[in-house]
């Protein structure tokens, strides 16, 4: 049985069966858990996009690449860090975590959390509104 790229995922052979663990799925936990580290502004589709395509939390496995393995993983994150946050604090934090969060939920083994500082985001002027607030309030 053949999959391509996307739909690589950890198999786990159980007495019923098999249990799969897509790369989505691991992409998802990585981008939760590091944007709930404190100095991360938002992921970044850095990954062929550059900081051009700035995402917030709605899409969590954007701005994040992941290799997984039978037994191990290895992660590349893409952030946007706000200014003042120190930078080498905010990427040990978030490998922590990161690996902490997929290890747990997932059984693999995380062999790499590499952290891509793609941009920095400077704090809003009184007066200005950033589009996530603008979403925010549409909704409501």
């Amino acid at each position: 049985m053949e999959h391509n790229k996307n739909e690589e995922a950890r198999m786990l052979p159980t007495e019923l069966g098999v249990v799969r663990i897509a790369e989505e799925v691991v992409s998802t936990i990585a981008g939760l858990a590091a944007t709930e580290i404190e100095g991360v502004a938002s992921m970044s589709g850095g990954i062929g996009g550059g900081i051009a395509e700035v995402l917030g939390r709605r899409n969590l496995s954007k701005g994040i690449k992941v290799e997984v393995g039978t037994e191990e993983a290895k992660l590349d994150i893409f952030i946007i860090i706000e200014y003042g946050a120190r930078i080498p604090d905010v990427a040990w934090d978030i490998q922590e975590g990161v690996k902490n969060a997929v290890e747990n939920m997932t059984g693999l083994r995380v062999n790499n959390v590499n952290v891509h500082v793609q941009g920095v985001q400077f704090p809003q002027q009184e007066g200005e509104e950033s589009e996530e607030a603008e979403v925010k309030e549409e909704q409501e």
